[in-house]
């Protein structure tokens, strides 16, 4: 069989014959249309701001106005309601931003750079190199979604150096599976987390979910650890890997990181440069003295906060014990406090996004959850849905949504409201509401490139390169989610 050179890049399938399956000539187009009309990240909330905006005042929403009582959280006009939300997910920001450059730090220590090494050698042929790539994604991504974003975008980039002919593309797109199916679900879960939690959960959803249940909170073990929503993440998990070996190109479409112009760069294992200390003062830092007494105060902290639960020791995992953890880990893996500091440097910009984007996020929220429009998007969903159908619903929503408002998560607080009021009053468990929109919009991420960017940026790859194959798997995925939702809901009562 002759192949063209390693210096000259194939040309794509014809996708205008047969000769390539359905999913995969759909898949090419819509990421042409993708790549020439979507608008980046920022434009999408932009618009979603001033759609939000229009939207009150076609339901009869005043302009301005604000309630006497300034720690209320109804009665605003549009443009106050926005200001007022404009800072109301502050906490939730920071935490989203530590928990991005946390794993970052994580991933990026010597010891786990060593595992990487390891683990790469573990795929021997180009299909199955894609497959194991897959269940890596999605497992990292189940214990920490910042972790696997770039933890199995270096594994990818491993595993194209050592197995001859792996499509690039293919590995990268799973590289990226674990934020679109089981992310949500896992232990970084962020709407299952800030539920869970009186900090980085808003009084006004707090209110909504005291209505359902007589407390403002909805612990773990009734959103993630539900036994439903475990064997629901262990089905998908199982059809995307399957998916995955079926998504590898034939050798004579495959296309490696050399032919499509990638430099791979030096091995992982390689890339730790030495420590120079240039004056005594500098001990500190660069001794592991303070990097092991420090991690052993957190240790020792976080053995009392598990301790002192209520219930389950998992109702003490929030946002803030998660981002602990993961400060904790990314300080004693990295040894020296100098070298955590640089991991955490090079990290900082993959957070930019959140720390501009969330605030306006605020704002929506405030238009819809400080005005009475949160309970007229409810009473929508209700009018076109019942007990039976509404998981369905919410997870079709939330992946359409997502689309639109990559959010990785403030989606749920501009969001939960209404769907949680529309929940209660339908009489839908709470709980798993909660495990239904996060499983619609994990889905979403398949379908925009928004938090593909870290894994791409590792990579050197393109959005348009691997969204092809993305849209592949939720075409596989999706369907299986609304079946799983609608028949997992018939097990839970409410609330």
């Amino acid at each position: 069989m002759t192949t063209a050179p390693p210096q000259e890049p194939r040309p794509e399938p014809d996708t205008t014959t047969g000769r390539e399956p359905w999913p995969a000539r759909m898949a090419l187009r819509f990421t042409a249309f993708s790549e020439k009309w979507l608008p980046d990240a920022l434009g999408f909330v932009l618009v979603g701001t001033f759609a939000v905006f229009a939207l009150g005042l076609a339901t009869g929403e005043s302009l301005y106005g604000a309630p006497s009582d300034p720690a209320a959280t109804s009665g605003y006009g549009l443009v106050d309601a926005w200001g007022q939300g404009f800072w109301s997910l502050i906490t939730f920001t920071l935490q989203m931003a530590m928990i991005i450059i946390a794993g970052y730090a994580v991933a990026v220590s010597p010891p786990v750079g060593r595992l990487i090494a390891r683990i790469a050698l573990v795929p021997r042929t180009p299909r199955g190199a894609v497959a194991f790539t897959a269940a890596v994604a999605m497992v990292t991504s189940y214990l920490n979604w910042a972790f696997s974003l770039i933890f199995t975008a270096i594994l990818a980039k491993e595993i194209a150096r050592r197995v001859t002919g792996v499509d690039y593309r293919a590995l990268g797109a799973m590289a990226f599976l674990g934020l679109g199916t089981v992310w949500a679900q896992g232990l970084s879960g962020s709407a299952a987390l800030q539920v869970a939690g009186a900090a980085s959960s808003p009084p006004a959803v707090q209110e909504v979910i005291k209505e359902g249940r007589g407390s403002g909170l909805i612990p773990l073990t009734e959103t993630i650890f539900l036994w439903q929503g475990i064997v629901a993440t262990a089905i998908i998990f199982v059809i995307a890997v399957g998916t995955a070996w079926f998504l590898s190109p034939s050798p004579e479409r495959a296309k490696t990181a050399e032919q499509l112009g990638i430099d791979l760069g030096p091995s992982v294992a390689e890339q730790r440069s030495p420590l120079r200390r240039n004056r005594p003062g500098e001990w500190i830092e660069y001794s592991p003295v303070f990097a092991i007494l420090l991690f052993a105060l957190g240790v020792w902290y976080l053995a009392r906060h598990f301790a002192r639960a209520e219930g389950s020791a998992l109702n003490a995992l929030d946002l803030n014990t998660v981002n602990l953890i993961l400060i904790l880990l990314a300080l004693i893996l990295h040894w020296r406090p100098v070298r955590l500091a640089q991991a955490v440097k090079e990290g900082t910009p993959a957070a930019s996004g959140v720390l501009l984007q969330f605030p306006l996020y605020g704002g929506i929220f405030g238009m819809i959850a400080f005005t009475g429009l949160s309970k007229t998007i409810a009473g929508w969903l209700v009018s076109v849905s019942n007990e039976f159908f509404y998981p369905a619903l919410i997870a079709i929503y939330s992946a359409v949504l997502g689309v639109f408002v990559p959010s990785g998560g403030s989606k749920w607080v501009i969001e939960a409201p209404y769907v949680l009021d529309a929940a209660n009053q339908l009489h839908v468990n709470q709980g798993w509401v909660v495990v239904v929109y996060d499983l619609g919009e994990a889905s979403a991420n398949l379908l925009q490139p928004f938090w593909m960017l870290p894994t791409l940026t590792v990579l050197g790859l393109k959005a348009r390169d691997i969204m092809g194959y993305t849209f592949a798997m939720f075409l596989v995925c999706f369907p299986v989610v609304l079946i799983l939702v609608t028949l997992f809901a018939r097990t839970l009562s409410f609330p």
